[in-house]
């Protein structure tokens, strides 16, 4: 059975700095495209922003443009680990934040940040920033 379990989130203020992590269980970890998406609050799942994702052996990250130059995708397929650092971080980054793992065969240009594509998703981890 899949699992994908996020940890990492809390409060900060506006130029803060966070780090999450996810662990994933229950599939060839190393073989699958990973990526972290976000929705904010009173949004719809539909409406899950794609945030960084990463091929399976960490090469040419994607990044949405909001977060460009503040947040870094990492991975480690020994530990079955994905990790996002979130720097500068600021109020319109307030959001549930999830990892997703996408099967190989659907890791293009167009699905890195697509949330639809994903196959498994974990339950999400609040990050809420002030000002």
């Amino acid at each position: 059975q899949v699992h994908l379990v996020e940890s990492g989130g809390g409060s900060v203020q506006a130029g803060g700095s966070l780090r999450l992590s996810c662990v994933a269980s229950g599939y060839t970890y190393s073989a699958y495209c990973m990526g972290w998406f976000r929705q904010a609050p009173g949004k719809e799942r539909e409406e899950r922003d794609g945030v960084a994702a990463l091929h399976p052996r960490g090469s040419s990250p994607f990044y949405a443009d909001s977060v460009k130059g503040r947040f870094t995708i990492s991975r480690d397929n020994a530990k079955n680990m994905l990790y996002l650092q979130m720097n500068s971080l600021k109020p319109e980054d307030t959001a549930m934040y999830y990892c997703a793992a996408l099967s190989p065969v659907r890791c293009t240009g167009a699905t890195m940040l697509t949330w639809y594509a994903y196959n498994y998703w974990g339950q999400g981890t609040q990050v809420t920033v002030s000002s």
